[in-house]
């Protein structure tokens, strides 16, 4: 069943709260005190609809070019792997010794010839036991982000994570594992060849832009993954525990959006 746009935004938790304005950036409607109070959407019923007024936003003013992070990487056979040989690597990989605590490596899923690329952090418990990213509340948050900016998932989107293995107690991921794993996540970037990429959540956006600035600090511009225009935004984990945030998440979609407009215009 086709989605109207009242329908994807319904869905995220954004109508009738969040709407654009004609000045730049996006302007975000301020929450009255009862929504506040509103339990995490995608377990309540939505508000009432009201008619969602949409003025066509200014032009984007220029994004300054950002320097493209380069590869400090030494060469290793992944770089020449295909498709195929690249997940059959990912799922019997032993680099790391989250190999031995992991149910099964989750490579990604979704179209291999996407135009859009979202990445996150690392497999959770329910990831690591079905080995498919974005599972359970947070991926029912993100199938709804995609919805409210007229994306599906699998359907000119993949979906991957920088860790391809669980660790432990969901605890953050330590430099040796990142170091053992990015490699096949730049491999998936090279063989996809997305012409934009979401980064969801700090490690992720630190992890492919290798720097260390807040994640606060680099929202709200378009950076440059090894030329591939990537936009950061926060992680669906998070806004369950922070749902009011979600008006931030939505200024980086309208950016994402309109950065990908511009990409085919």
């Amino acid at each position: 069943m086709s989605l109207t746009r009242q329908d994807r935004l319904q869905a995220l938790g954004l109508w009738p709260t969040w709407r654009l304005r004609v000045a730049a950036p996006v302007g975000i409607e301020p929450l009255s005190p009862a929504q506040e109070s509103a339990p995490a959407p995608l377990e309540s019923a939505p508000p009432e609809p009201v008619p969602l007024a949409v003025v066509p936003s200014a032009p984007m003013a220029a994004t300054p070019a950002l320097p493209v992070v380069p590869c400090i990487r030494e060469s290793s056979p992944i770089d020449a792997m295909n498709w195929d040989a690249l997940l059959a690597e990912i799922k019997s990989c032993t680099r790391c010794e989250l190999a031995k605590s992991r149910t099964q490596a989750v490579p990604g899923v979704g179209d291999i010839h996407a135009e859009w690329l979202f990445v996150g952090e690392a497999p959770g418990a329910n990831e690591d036991r079905l080995g498919e990213p974005f599972v359970g509340d947070a991926g029912k948050l993100l199938d709804a982000i995609l919805a409210a900016i007229g994306l599906a998932r699998g359907s000119n989107v993949f979906i991957a994570n920088v860790l391809k293995s669980r660790p432990p107690g969901n605890r953050d991921p330590k430099p040796e594992e990142v170091a053992a794993c990015l490699p096949f996540l730049e491999r998936q970037i090279e063989l996809i060849q997305p012409r934009l990429i979401v980064a969801l959540g700090r490690f992720a956006a630190q992890s492919l832009l290798a720097t260390d600035t807040p994640i606060g600090r680099m929202r709200g511009q378009v950076h440059r993954y090894r030329g591939v225009p990537l936009v950061v935004t926060y992680h669906p984990a998070y806004l369950l525990r922070n749902p009011l945030d979600k008006a931030k998440v939505w200024e980086d979609l309208v950016l994402a959006r309109d950065t990908m407009h511009a990409l085919k215009n």
